[in-house]
Order: structure tokens, then sequence, then C-alpha cells
């Protein structure tokens, strides 16, 4: 069921703004919903800006010591920490420490588990939304508590690089079970649950590999135990509970935090001599992106096109995402991002479809997938394999050295 309107844009920093400027729209039976501007933007405008519903860090990167805040996902590293632990280097130092942003004299403790914040504001919301739930309180550290041990099994069924994280699940009970409008809270949830039980056991296989029926029997177990509600006692069964995961699967939108990554831009801005230029972009190949899931209300409806009109990003290095148009946007007309990077929307339709019908479980009709039907049903690789039978020495020479 679709969220009422105030809900949809509950999140933006605008929403008033939000709500007169986008509209969701159901489009057919197999795109569902997508996002269409109801007043005209200019390449560069930001469209809106939102937090997530739910977010979390992805437990290994908390198991490597990337310290962010545990709520709004901040870095909470300097940027010389930050460098320091990415090179192994304790002695590195940043020129420049001035252009760091990250301010640990506002970093702030839960006072009952000691997980850390960004500032007192972030605290407070953790607590009022789920930390008042999930907090161990000096039961952080113990591995047979519930929660740690499911945080656990989660790390020992999803290797890195992750692509989800176990935790979004349960802010997401625990945000109902905390909030006084819970009604409202699992609407907004189950806005997102609309895959079929087949796309879900894929979704599902995606995630956890070959053995992924006896994990998720293993997660869902440990699930219940830790968390439990009867309110939501559907998500616990093993139907529910496939759905849920299928919705944070599929939903999730990574969210990249790196204080390090701020100082580089900030350093770029500056006008130096070109000596001192050249100092600074050695560092420049120190940069490291960390990612980290959420789960927005207005993202997900955005559609998937293979010549985005739109693109979401993280500029204040936290969870709060802009959404910005990377062409001009005519009332009416669908938003659509992409949810391939760069370098997968300049491969073959092919390609392009077997990504995305393994990760996202949809056949893309965009315009120019629709313009290249005639083409050859061949990946990328195989396409790359069959020039290359023609190629002289010297042309593989120039592949590889455009490759690099």
């Amino acid at each position: 069921m679709a969220a009422p309107v105030d809900d949809m844009f509950s999140r933006c920093v605008d929403p008033a703004k939000a709500s007169n400027s986008v509209e969701a729209r159901f489009i057919d039976k197999v795109k569902g919903k997508g996002l269409f501007a109801k007043r005209p933007f200019r390449k560069g405008d930001t469209i809106l800006a939102e937090q997530p519903l739910v977010s979390s860090q992805f437990l290994w990167n908390a198991l490597y010591k990337y310290r962010a805040c545990e709520y709004c996902l901040r870095a909470l590293e300097t940027a010389e920490e930050n460098a320091r632990r990415l090179s192994g280097l304790p002695a590195l130092s940043l020129p420049h420490p001035e252009l760091c942003k990250v301010r640990p004299d506002r970093h702030q403790a839960c006072p009952h588990c000691q997980v850390m914040y960004c500032s007192a504001e972030c605290r407070q919301a953790a607590w009022e939304q789920h930390h008042k739930l999930l907090c161990l309180g000096p039961s952080h550290h113990d591995p047979d508590h519930p929660v740690n041990k499911l945080q656990d099994a989660w790390r020992s069924v999803h290797y890195p690089p992750e692509t989800s994280s176990i935790m979004i699940m349960a802010r997401m009970v625990a945000t109902i079970k905390q909030a006084q409008d819970k009604e409202r809270w699992q609407k907004l949830f189950s806005h997102f649950c609309s895959r079929t039980a087949n796309e879900e056991e894929e979704i599902a296989h995606k995630l956890l590999g070959e053995k992924f029926r006896g994990q998720l029997a293993l997660l869902r177990n440990l699930f219940t135990t830790a968390l439990y509600e009867d309110r939501l006692s559907q998500w616990f069964t093993p139907e529910g509970f496939r759905s849920l995961f299928s919705l944070v699967g599929t939903n999730g939108q990574g969210i990249g935090t790196s204080s390090l990554s701020q100082w580089v831009h900030a350093c770029d801005a500056l006008e130096l001599p070109s000596q001192q230029r050249e100092q600074l972009d050695s560092f420049i190949d120190q940069l490291y992106k960390d990612i980290d899931k959420g789960h927005f209300s207005q993202t997900p409806t955005c559609n998937h096109s293979c010549v985005p009109n739109a693109e979401a990003s993280f500029p204040d290095n936290n969870f709060l995402l802009h959404l910005s148009a990377l062409s001009d946007i005519s009332p009416g007309e669908e938003i659509c991002i992409s949810y391939l990077d760069c370098c997968q929307r300049d491969r073959s339709r092919h390609s392009r479809h077997k990504i995305l019908r393994e990760n996202y479980l949809f056949v893309c009709s965009c315009q120019k997938c629709t313009s290249q039907m005639a083409d050859a049903d061949m990946t990328s690789e195989e396409e790359e394999e069959e020039e290359g039978e023609g190629e002289t020495e010297g042309d593989d020479i120039e592949d590889e050295m455009t490759d690099v």
C-alpha cells in the first residue's frame, strides 16, 4: 500500500517543496511506480534532499574499525586518521588539516552502550527512533547477546564487499516497536514489499549464495529470538522474513561517507603553486570510499534508465541524499536514476540486461535499450573477444593502455 502523500515526503529536508516539485505515479504492473516532475528542473538543480527511513553501517566496515556516526553515518575519523588507517602509516600527516570538516569535540557516546554519534542531536534522534530498544548497554561486547549473535551470523554468511546489512531489518523492527504511530511506520516500510515469491528467492540466493535456504533459516531464527514482535508476526514467518530480506536487498541505497574524500575535494579547490599541487596530488591516491546502506522513501520510487536524467549523491558526507538533475527535466517527465555505474552503462545492451536481471530482477526498456533491440545478444566480453581476433600485437598494447 502506498504511503500517504505527507508521509512520502516526510523525510525530505523541505517536505512542502518536494511535494510541489515531484509526485509518485503508478505506471504499470511491470514498473510499478515512478517519480515524475511537477515543475521544470534545469541541469544541476537539486530535485529533493531526504533522510533515509532507516540506515545502518555495514557490519564488516564496523569490524574493520571504520568509525561512523551510528545514526547519520557521518565519518567520525578525521581525514588524517582515515589516511593513516587506510595507508597503514601511523605517523602520516596531512597538509592543510584545517580543511577537515570532522568535529571530534561534538562527538557523543551513548551513555549506556558507548556507541558513538557525531553530535548530541544524532544521539537523541537515534534513541527516539530505534536505539532505545536496540541499545545493548553493558552487553554491547557480549558475544552471547541475541543481537550480537545475529550480527556475527550475518558476517559469517555475507562477506565483503557487502551489499546489505541485517541491521537495516533490525532497525526497521525497532523503529515500529518504538513508534507512537506504529501503523504509519509499518505502512511506510510495507510500501516497498512487492516482490513475488520466486523473485524474493532469487534475491536471497544473490545475497547469500548457494546455501541461501539454510542460511536464511538460521538468520530468521536469530532475528526472531532477538526482535520478535506480535504486531509484526508476519515478518518473522519464513515467507515474511524472505519478503523483508528482499525489500532490503533491492531498495537499499548505498551511502558513501569519507572524511579523507571530503578533505581531498577541499584541497582540489585550493589555488596553489605547481610544486605544492604536485605534493597534494600524491595524497589524492589515498582516497577511499566507504559505502554504507540506507533505505529511503523516495529514491526507490525512481526507476532505472541506462540514460538517467538524475543521480543520487551525498555531498554532506552523511546520510542526507541529494537527488539532482543530470539534464533539463520537463513537467510530467519521469525522473530516472541509473542502477548501473558509468562503465556498466557503456556496455552492450545484452550485458546491461544481464546485470539488471541478476541484481534487480527486471528487463530494462529505456530509450537506449529499445533503440538497441536489434543488436546481437552478446555480452561485452564476447564482443571484445571477437574484436580481438583480428587485432595485431600493437592493437593489443594500445587497448591495454586505454583500459588502464
